[in-house]
């Protein structure tokens, strides 16, 4: 007997959620590769997106889920919380596969990320300038999203990209 297919076809609605998703994220769970255990490890992280669209964390140097993005800059982001009512697997959540790229902080990328994602996260001016913090934006390479019941997308990375990216 053949399997069905759960997933729905991709379409603007299911796009327009994902990058609604995305853009409206103030944490995610983060997904790395531990290389101390060799395995999975998950944490919370602040989000917020660049100007191109893209999700940014700043995170310090200090932290473990740093060396295992260091280590192998694949990783998975975990978008969307539940609401105040009723079952939590009934809101949409969008995971991202992901590859993480650290700015310089002397590079020009790092001027602007720094007041786009102070603008979205005012309280990280307590610790954005810290010498061992620093940005990282995840470069998306593919989506999956769960919007409800019986409502799951695949997602290609082009379908993620901002309708209007900075130039």
């Amino acid at each position: 007997m053949a399997k069905d297919n759960t997933l729905r076809p991709t379409d603007e609605a299911a796009v327009s959620q994902a990058r609604d998703l995305i853009e409206n994220a103030a944490f995610a769970a983060l997904g790395v590769l531990d290389p101390v255990t060799s395995g999975p490890s998950v944490t919370r992280i602040a989000v917020a997106p660049a100007p191109d669209g893209s999700p940014v964390t700043l995170i310090s140097s200090l932290s473990g889920h740093t060396a295992a993005l260091r280590s192998d800059p694949r990783c998975s982001l975990l978008l969307g919380e539940p609401g105040a009512k009723g079952d939590p697997l009934t809101h949409p959540r969008l995971t991202l596969q992901c590859r993480a790229i650290f700015l310089d902080r002397d590079g020009a990328a790092h001027t602007e990320i720094r007041s786009h994602y102070l603008a979205a996260r005012p309280k990280a001016k307590l610790y954005v300038d810290f010498a061992d913090f620093q940005f990282v934006r995840f470069e998306i390479t593919q989506g999956f999203m769960n919007g409800g019941f019986g409502k799951a997308y695949v997602f290609a990375a082009s379908d993620l990209a901002p309708a209007h990216p900075t130039p």
